[in-house]
């Protein structure tokens, strides 16, 4: 006589459990209420800055005025060992700054802005890609970050790099040929342009990722069209310090 395996088996045959949806079912398990936890701490947590509760339009503004302090030399004095005690649990930026790599571009200082202020990326020729991406969400998903601003800046080897590289037609050594193949679009994008090609590319670099960024599902872009975050292009200049945002 066999044995009745329904005791053992509680679902029909077309109806048992793969040990594929299982493994989904256990990995959703996991990740549910890590994302649940996300938004309660958002919740629950009282932001250390109330101060960089702002608006878009306010964030910018607050931004280029930090700029003009800087530039004209007037930077305000910072209590670094307060702002560091009151930043040890969380943190609430009022503006992200995808910026270059390049040591004579720092954004904490070119804006006047203490620890906390700014969420910063930076990596040669300030371009998106996977990684700046999923900083950047995070920055406005997570830290709700009114504001991001792609910065470029004048005399900047990353592009000189790649308009050389496209011109003679050899390709960057290394790892390199991977930044020249991210800002190549821009090069090709603004060969129709009159003046100085570098300062041109280095324009359009900044122009193409503010609106990659712009149009960036499934978290900037809804944002953005709900007004409650702001995508903007600044140039850096070297000599005076002046960021020139991009209308």
């Amino acid at each position: 006589m066999h044995a009745d395996r329904s005791q053992d088996n509680p679902y029909p045959t077309e109806l048992a459990p793969s040990r594929r949806s299982l493994l989904l079912f256990a990995v959703s398990a996991c990740v549910v209420p890590f994302a649940g936890n996300i938004v309660d701490a958002k919740q629950a947590t009282a932001p250390p800055k109330p101060n960089n509760q702002l608006s878009p339009d306010a964030a910018l503004k607050r931004l280029m005025e930090g700029n003009d302090r800087y530039v004209q030399s007037v930077s305000r004095g910072r209590d670094l060992e307060r702002e560091r005690r009151l930043l040890v649990d969380g943190q609430n930026p009022y503006a992200a700054v995808l910026s270059c790599a390049d040591s004579r571009v720092a954004p904490e200082l070119a804006f006047d802005s203490g620890l906390g202020d700014l969420f910063v990326c930076r990596l040669a020729g300030n371009f998106v890609n996977d990684d700046t991406l999923g900083s950047l969400e995070y920055a406005v998903a997570v830290l709700n970050t009114p504001l991001i601003l792609v910065l470029g800046h004048d005399h900047c080897g990353a592009i000189d790099a790649t308009i050389n590289s496209l011109d003679e037609g050899k390709p960057a050594p290394g790892h390199i040929r991977s930044l020249v193949s991210a800002l190549a679009p821009a090069v090709r994008g603004s060969r129709h342009q009159p003046g100085d090609s570098s300062a041109d590319v280095i324009r359009q670099n900044v122009i193409d990722n503010v609106n990659k960024l712009k149009s960036a599902s499934p978290i900037l872009n809804p944002a953005v069209e709900q007004k409650t975050l702001n995508i903007v292009g600044g140039v850096y200049r070297l000599e005076t310090g002046r960021v020139d945002v991009l209308g």
